[in-house]
């Protein structure tokens, strides 16, 4: 399988034009992952591009593609959300590459009552800058043509006012009701919230319930934050037949 790279001109770029990466981009493919001349690669936008290049020459300033074929990938739906309570350690990190690699469109950092990791003040910007980090390398590892958006930190109030606007599924090994059995609709949007190291809080599942969200449960064991996002976007791409 071709490398894969991500560069903002394959946004314009068509069959015979040159695609040049630069930067970080650049140095990643010439110095780190050694292409040569005459090599196949891939490159996405980010948005939905996907082309398909020859290196013409490589150096860590600058490597020029030339374009074989150009493709336009429609943006997956229902659009999946990742809504990741913040955790110690690398937990949620583990999660946000993960869900990447599984698929998800957008990953929202939260700032859950039990949440042991604070983003305050400067570690706002830091972190979300890190998670974007996170996300656009899963995402070309993955070879995906469409990369997920890093939302801003959001608090349970603001939680709350999104669970009207979509389906949301509280992750919750105490629910009555089984993802696998769940009614998801066809288009939209699906939310997934995901608790931090000891859980959603019972008053944060009252609020979230209250605006529309719906508590399911994986299976009949707890798993760790860092693995129950990924574990229920798996089951949401074989029920919809994306696997």
């Amino acid at each position: 399988m071709a490398l894969h790279f991500v560069a903002d001109a394959a946004g314009t770029a068509r069959a015979g034009g040159v695609v040049e990466l630069t930067g970080a981009e650049a140095h990643h493919a010439a110095a780190v992952r050694r292409v040569r001349t005459g090599e196949q690669i891939t490159i996405t936008d980010g948005r939905g591009a996907w082309i398909d290049g020859t290196i013409e020459s490589a150096e860590p300033s600058s490597v020029s593609v030339r374009v074989i074929s150009r493709t336009d990938t429609d943006e997956p739906t229902p659009r999946l959300v990742l809504v990741q309570a913040l955790a110690k350690g690398d937990r949620d990190e583990m999660a946000v590459q993960a869900a990447t690699e599984l698929g998800v469109d957008e990953v929202v950092p939260w700032q859950a009552a039990r949440s042991v990791s604070r983003w305050e003040g400067k570690k706002i910007a830091r972190g979300r800058e890190r998670w974007a980090s996170i996300v656009r390398e899963a995402a070309k590892q993955a070879h995906r043509a469409w990369l997920p958006e890093v939302s801003e930190p959001v608090s349970t109030k603001q939680l709350v006012s999104r669970a009207g606007t979509a389906t949301m599924l509280l992750l919750d090994p105490r629910s009555d009701s089984a993802l696998t059995a769940t009614e998801l609709p066809d288009d939209g949007e699906v939310i997934l919230v995901v608790g931090p190291e000891g859980g959603i809080s019972a008053d944060e599942i009252d609020e979230l319930t209250d605006a529309g969200a719906r508590g399911v449960r994986l299976g009949e064991t707890v798993l760790r934050t860092s693995t129950a996002g990924p574990a229920a976007l798996a089951v949401l791409n074989a029920r919809w037949g994306r696997w």
